[in-house]
């Protein structure tokens, strides 16, 4: 599965932050790795060690930072 950082508690707090202006990366911390360049990914959260409570959709560039949470 993939995640962002920082470990948002809640998917209210990642697009808070998302809105203030605040960096979010995308990562997969598994055996495939997001793809180079720009993408969707699906994003649970929050992650290890704590169980996962919120999943969401989101659009990141070619750094992957997230530029957008689609749900």
């Amino acid at each position: 599965m993939t995640y962002v950082q920082p470990n948002f508690k809640s998917k209210k707090k990642m697009k808070e932050a998302l809105k203030a202006g605040k960096s979010i990366s995308v990562f997969n911390p598994g055996m495939f790795p997001l793809a180079d360049g720009p993408g969707v990914a699906t994003i649970e959260g929050p992650h290890y060690p704590e169980p996962h409570r919120w999943y969401s959709r989101v659009e990141y560039d070619g750094d992957h930072r997230v530029t957008k949470v689609l749900s």
